[in-house]
């Protein structure tokens, strides 16, 4: 069995894709229309779940395959967040380290990879006995890239041999663009989020200290620690304990 393995540059040919057995031709107005709604989609700002389980439905409806994955890089490593074919037991949980697999070889080498038949013949292919598709014949891999960053992968599979034209490679890299540039969003809106939730608990937890030194006469250390106790012993955050404290202030000086 012989195993064909090819890398392509961005594709600028018109969107036009002729789909093999009963599927219809898929003409450039209607990619056009659905790139238009991704992009659409991401600028409301929709939630991230939702934009990337419209892009794996979206890249299996104008591109010929029966199954189609999401991965998204988080924390150097590759986690499957949408799937065309439902895997309850494995979206959000199944993972890969960048350069495992063809997946991962796609994520570290940041190129695509089309493999037209015998796709787990590939000596890159990491077998998962949880999914059918390990047994697919063909198997097309683009990488998730904004402003040069790596954010994900998506992966296209067939259960016959398939090679995917140039065409049909090159709109899968412009959906790859639209979602990466979303998922990127996405992750600066979060660790935005999360930086305001940080400032906000310390101005808590300062507010909290400074109220303890005041009413024990103690210092700054101490009524840290005394904080840090309350948490431990109450199994509480401490900005819970902290909001306790100042609360419970507000209410003296008002009586």
């Amino acid at each position: 069995m012989s195993t064909s393995a090819e890398w392509y540059p961005a594709v600028t040919q018109p969107l036009v894709i002729e789909t093999e057995g009963p599927r219809s031709v898929i003409d450039g107005f209607s990619a056009v229309t659905h790139l238009r709604l991704v992009a659409r989609r991401i600028s409301k700002a929709a939630p991230l779940e939702d934009v990337l389980m419209e892009v794996v439905e979206f890249a299996a409806s104008v591109v010929k395959c029966d199954s189609c994955f999401l991965y998204v890089l988080e924390d150097d490593e590759l986690i499957l967040r949408a799937s065309k074919n439902p895997h309850p037991e494995v979206v959000n949980r199944l993972k890969l380290r960048v350069g495992q697999g063809i997946t991962g070889w796609v994520a570290e080498h940041r190129e695509p990879a089309m493999v037209a038949r015998n796709a787990y013949a590939d000596p890159r292919f990491k077998l998962f006995n949880e999914l059918p598709e390990d047994r697919f014949e063909s198997f097309l891999s683009v990488p998730l890239i904004s402003r040069g960053r790596l954010v994900g992968v998506l992966n296209l599979q067939n259960r016959a041999a398939h090679r995917y034209s140039d065409c049909e490679i090159g709109l899968v890299a412009t959906i790859g663009a639209l979602v990466g540039a979303e998922i990127q969003m996405a992750r600066l809106e979060g660790e935005n989020s999360q930086l305001t939730q940080r400032l906000e608990v310390r101005k808590m937890v300062e507010r909290a200290k400074g109220i303890l030194q005041r009413d024990l006469t103690i210092s700054e250390p101490e009524a840290y620690l005394m904080l840090q106790r309350q948490s431990q012993q109450r199994r509480k955050p401490m900005k819970e304990i902290a909001e306790a404290i100042v609360l419970s202030s507000a209410i003296k000086e008002g009586s």
